[in-house]
């Protein structure tokens, strides 16, 4: 190899590494110094109260229907139960009743709850599609005072058919009726005493609260209390309801007749 050959490939391999160079630092080439990327700040962590099965309107909520659960602070509305150590959930759901359904996992709100020294709790307790029906009653009239909130009872009408000698008819109205609250207290039965007892609240559907404003105007009603899970009525052994249709018997003049819930003699 000359002289003349080396001197062109070396001009050649200096040129294509200045080339190089120029163009590395065009692109910006090179290996850049690894940044430490950085750290995410703590994610602050509450609990709340979630429903731990499904909650249906009108049902009391229990301990065991709920349950503490872990939410980011940022997402805690201002309507949700929070977690504090002075607190229990037995405390926290004592008086409870839902007001609005909730499937597992739902938070717990206000809004969907109501307490049974708050407002609404009465209509949050009625079953959809039933009614909420007050009677007068005497303390004699509800089993003693041992007729309490949320038993289950048969409602009797009684009627003067005869004055010479003075002569009577009580027939049972209604079968298998739930007791609502006894005067204003839906709860224990000892926050009034029970000669004081004026009223009785009953959970009944359209046409029996017909049929009991009808019975009130004809005589006296008297309630008679039911064995816990009797589900039968005492004279034919039928399912409870039977007698929803809303009549009652009434003698006028010697003669038997049926009034309808509406009131009119048929």
């Amino acid at each position: 190899m000359n002289t003349r050959r080396l001197v062109v490939l070396l001009l050649a391999a200096g040129a294509a590494g200045v080339v190089a160079l120029m163009v590395r630092g065009l692109v910006g080439g090179g290996t850049k110094q690894a940044e430490a990327a950085p750290q995410p700040a703590p994610v602050q962590i509450g609990q709340v109260l979630v429903a731990a099965t499904r909650l249906d309107p009108g049902k009391p909520v229990t301990a065991d229907a709920v349950q503490w659960q872990p939410w980011p602070v940022k997402a805690i509305d201002s309507s949700f139960i929070r977690q504090t150590p002075a607190t229990s959930v037995a405390s926290i759901v004592d008086g409870m009743v839902v007001r609005a359904p909730m499937v597992p996992g739902e938070p717990v709100t206000y809004a969907k709850i109501v307490k049974s020294q708050g407002g609404g709790f009465m209509a949050a307790t009625i079953a959809p599609g039933m009614r909420a029906v007050s009677i007068s009653v005497s303390v004699a009239s509800v089993a003693g005072g041992f007729i309490l909130p949320n038993n289950r009872v048969d409602i009797m009408l009684t009627q003067v058919v005869g004055d010479n000698p003075k002569r009577g008819l009580t027939r049972t109205v209604l079968s298998d009726v739930r007791v609502v609250a006894i005067d204003q207290s839906a709860d224990k039965p000892d926050q009034k005493a029970v000669s004081d007892v004026k009223t009785v609240t009953l959970e009944v559907s359209p046409e029996q609260a017909s049929t009991i404003a009808t019975a009130q105007a004809m005589g006296t009603l008297s309630l008679t209390l039911r064995a816990l899970g009797d589900n039968k009525t005492a004279d034919d052994g039928k399912p409870s309801g039977n007698e929803q249709s809303g009549i009652v018997t009434v003698i006028r003049y010697g003669m038997m007749r049926r009034a309808s819930g509406g009131g009119g003699a048929q």
